[in-house]
């Protein structure tokens, strides 16, 4: 599991090409909700790592904005990287246009964070592409607006979330780590995010002493003793076939 961060870039050599900006998904090693709040959000805190799954992205010169993937299930229109163009346009006033090629390998409504992080490359890619020179406080201003874990992305490695998910914390990184990713056969579902929030109740929430633990030991450099999200009950109750793989892996051993 390495600690591969949003800002990883390196110039292609093809004609034509401005920029190649890797995304990385993530793994939410505890995720606690302590409380909805007035807002309605969720109080939330959460250990949070990058891994080496990422997708590309490629961004080159322009007349118009062109924004293109190689996956038929990932619409460019509702993505979020459509959106921080238009967010960037919009708010610095830029009328310029930019194609961004989107090479996704991150599957989608996974939870690994594809879309978030995607957009967290879009705002430093046009921020470089169009020389725009925006500070870090600005991105990340930008990014809050477009979702509350895409912050995280600008950075990458390991943090703590708190707050929505805007409030963060870098972290040690950890040790690498191999991990296996299972994506099980089951139905999307869409607005998935959303579906599991409104399906939480007092029952589910937590004071955060989980994520305060696996903090203390990560600054500690020792391994993690306990991993936490408290939407794998919520979402056992929604397809009962997500227990089965997960009780199949432990008892493969992990």
């Amino acid at each position: 599991m390495g600690a591969t961060a949003a800002g990883i870039r390196a110039m292609a050599e093809e004609e034509g090409v401005m920029l190649t900006i890797l995304a990385p998904a993530k793994l939410n090693l505890t995720l606690e909700v302590l409380a909805r709040r007035p807002d309605g959000y969720h109080e939330i805190r959460s250990v949070i790592q990058t891994i080496s799954l990422c997708d590309r992205l490629t961004f080159r010169a322009s007349q118009s904005v062109d924004i293109r993937t190689d996956s038929p299930q990932w619409s460019a229109e509702k993505s979020l990287v459509s959106r921080a163009v238009n967010l960037v346009q919009e708010t610095i006033g830029v009328t310029r246009g930019i194609a961004i090629d989107v090479e996704s390998r991150i599957p989608l409504i996974s939870g690994l964070g594809g879309d978030s992080s995607a957009a967290a490359a879009t705002l430093r890619g046009l921020n470089e592409s169009w020389e725009l020179n925006l500070p870090e406080e600005k991105l990340f201003e930008l990014a809050a607006q477009l979702g509350s874990d895409v912050p995280f992305f600008l950075h990458g490695g390991t943090a703590m979330m708190a707050g929505r998910g805007e409030m963060l914390t870098q972290l040690p990184p950890l040790p690498r780590h191999w991990v296996v990713l299972v994506m099980p056969d089951v139905p999307r579902l869409p607005g998935k995010t959303a579906k599991l929030y409104a399906s939480l109740n007092t029952s589910h929430f937590t004071d955060g002493r989980i994520t305060k633990q696996l903090v203390k030991e990560l600054k500690e450099v020792k391994e993690p003793s306990t991993l936490f999200n408290t939407f794998e009950n919520v979402a056992f109750a929604r397809g009962s076939e997500l227990k089965v793989y997960r009780d199949h892996i432990r008892k493969l051993g992990a």
